[in-house]
Formats: C-alpha cells, sequence, structure tokens
C-alpha cells in the first residue's frame, strides 16, 4: 500500500477520520489516482496534453494569453457560491481576517457569466444557481487548477438551504448528497447512456469544519445528508409553483421520508460538487445555511436584513479554517 501522502490542516481528534478521501493510501479506484505525488492535479483527459491552447470559455482565461501559474499557483482554497454579491464579500470577509490589503478585481469580468475574485491563497467565485451552472464552473476551476499546478487544493461551497426538522439559521455540513430519485449518486447522461458517479463528501474535512465551530457563534450546526434537486418547485415538492400534482399529505409524507433517510436540507448542487470533487481527488465540502424548515411551508418570509446575516454563517466557519491553515504556514 502506497503511504499517506495527507498535508493535514488540523491535528487529528479522538473518533476522526485517519486519512482524508483522497489520500493516495486509500485510493481504490480501478484508474490511476488524478494527482501527482507533489499534490498537484493530474487530470485524466488525455486529449489536454494534446491541445496547444484552452480557452476557458466561461471564466474569459486562455492558456497563451494568460500566465495561469503565475496567476494561481500559490492558490490552496476555492470557494464558491451562488451569487456575485456573496462571492465578493466572502472575498472581502477573507482579506479581513487574513489582513490582506485587496481591492475587489473580477478576474472572469471579460466572460461577463461568472464572478471571481483572488484574495492570498484563496479564490472566491460564484456559480449560479443548479447543478448545470455549477459544473460548468467546477470543471474550469479544476482546469484553472491544473494548469496552475496548484497542490492539494480544497473546494468549498458556500450557499443557502432549505432545512429539515431543523430551525432557520442552522448550517448543514453536508456528509454525502442524494439525488432526485433518492440515490447517493450524481447521473449524468455520457453518449446517450447515464453514469452514475458516488456522490460522497471527504469525511475528515467535514469533522475539521464541525470543529471550528463554537458555542459563543450563535447558531447549530448540523452533518448529515444533502438532497440537491433539480428543480426548486416539484423537484423540492414545494406547493407553491406554477404545477403542482400532489397534495399536501404527500409532500409532507415525501419530506419525512427524506429525514428518515438522514437528509438534513435540500439545496441544487451538493450530489454533482461531491461527485466530482471526488473524481478528480480533491477535498471539498458543502457548507450551507438554512433559511427555513421545509416542514412548517414553502416560501422564504424571513427579512432581508436578517436573511444576509444567516448567509454570513457559512463564511465565518469556512473563513475561520482557512485562517487556521494561514496562520500554520506563517510559523513554519
Amino acid at each position: 500500500m502506497p503511504d499517506c501522502d495527507c498535508d493535514y490542516m488540523l491535528p487529528t481528534k479522538e473518533g476522526w477520520e485517519e486519512h482524508y478521501d483522497n489520500c493516495i493510501s486509500k485510493w481504490n479506484s480501478n484508474v490511476p489516482c488524478p494527482k501527482y505525488a507533489d499534490g498537484s492535479i493530474r487530470l485524466l483527459n488525455k486529449n489536454l496534453a494534446g491541445m496547444q491552447q484552452d480557452f476557458i470559455y466561461h471564466l474569459g482565461l486562455d492558456t497563451a494569453k494568460y500566465d495561469l501559474k503565475s496567476m494561481f499557483g500559490d492558490v490552496k482554497f476555492v470557494c464558491m457560491g451562488g451569487t456575485k454579491y456573496r462571492m465578493k464579500e466572502f472575498a472581502k470577509h477573507m482579506a479581513k481576517i487574513l489582513n490582506i490589503d485587496y481591492e475587489a478585481n473580477n478576474l472572469s469580468k471579460h466572460s461577463h457569466r461568472y464572478a471571481m475574485y483572488k484574495v492570498g491563497p484563496v479564490i472566491s467565485v460564484s456559480h449560479g444557481i443548479g447543478i448545470s451552472s455549477m459544473t460548468i464552473l467546477l470543471q474550469e476551476i479544476l482546469k484553472v487548477l491544473y494548469y496552475a499546478k496548484v497542490k492539494n487544493p480544497i473546494i468549498f461551497r458556500i450557499g443557502t438551504s432549505g432545512g429539515l426538522k431543523i430551525p432557520a439559521g442552522s448550517i448543514v455540513i453536508s456528509s454525502w448528497g442524494l439525488n432526485g430519485t433518492l440515490e447517493k449518486t450524481y447521473d449524468l447522461p455520457v453518449l446517450g447512456k447515464i453514469r452514475k458517479i458516488p456522490s460522497v463528501f471527504d469525511k475528515r474535512l467535514v469533522q475539521e469544519l464541525q470543529s471550528m465551530v463554537t458555542e459563543e457563534d450563535g447558531f447549530i450546526t448540523y452533518s448529515g445528508g444533502t438532497m440537491a434537486a433539480d428543480d426548486f418547485y416539484r423537484g423540492q415538492a414545494r406547493l407553491d409553483g406554477p404545477f403542482c400534482d400532489y397534495t399536501s399529505e404527500e409532500k409532507q409524507s415525501y419530506l419525512q421520508h427524506l429525514c428518515a433517510l438522514g437528509v438534513r436540507n435540500i439545496e441544487m448542487e451538493a450530489t454533482a460538487f461531491a461527485a466530482m470533487a471526488r473524481e478528480a481527488a480533491v477535498r471539498a465540502a458543502d457548507v450551507c445555511v438554512t433559511l427555513l424548515d421545509r416542514l412548517n411551508g414553502d416560501q422564504v418570509t424571513t427579512d432581508k436584513e436578517l436573511l444576509l446575516k444567516y448567509q454570513e454563517r457559512p463564511m465565518v466557519i469556512v473563513g475561520r479554517y482557512i485562517a487556521k491553515y494561514y496562520e500554520k504556514i506563517n510559523k513554519t
């Protein structure tokens, strides 16, 4: 068995996983591990090696005009979220807690699609709503990290969600993703056939993030399953969409069934995010705040000011975790 290559972010505590899921000592797939010995990303698509120039279209970057290694070679963390506003605010948050002089500069402004900012070792980038938009962004970020020869990156998704039997304002750190047919897979049609890719997040990373929460934070943090719906209304059993062909009782029965399966929240990205990160042997975590308990209703009625405060909570946890890394490298 190969030796462990974990770059431990925090000292191991009792009950924690000994290794990260992408540790070479745990890699038991029938394909080579998609990272090199130094921890840099090793994308297994052989077609990339034969390209003289790669246009990373939706980020407005390419491998000829831009020196991606110079721009992003020092990156350790990528944090993704739905809206451009949220990710701009996260970039400002990271600049403050890392004490870095920073002026917001959207590095993907020429694409007119996503917004991407860089603060020290951190990329903060928007991904839009839903799996289709998020996976375009994620795959292009993986290519940027590959060309930049980034070593052992960690990718976070911070977002909002509907909770299940937990109060609004709670944080859910996802253990696994569940699709609309109640399977822990991301189902992707490729060449006319469905490929089922396992949707599981790194166990130790979840444990490390949970350890960042304190009683003084004033909110509760849960870990568990996250359902990723393909639709905001019927796909999430809402009663308030333009179409609804089920009863309130059927909706409640379905949501209760999700709870029994261990699902803590519902959003629209987790399955694909977990699956693609795992396929690339990149550690990833999905950290979402709940805006309501879906068992008590469908519409978000909380006032805007409180919602904005809720959305800061995933930033607090992820930012605190990144700060621990920054403290670590400054001591060495």
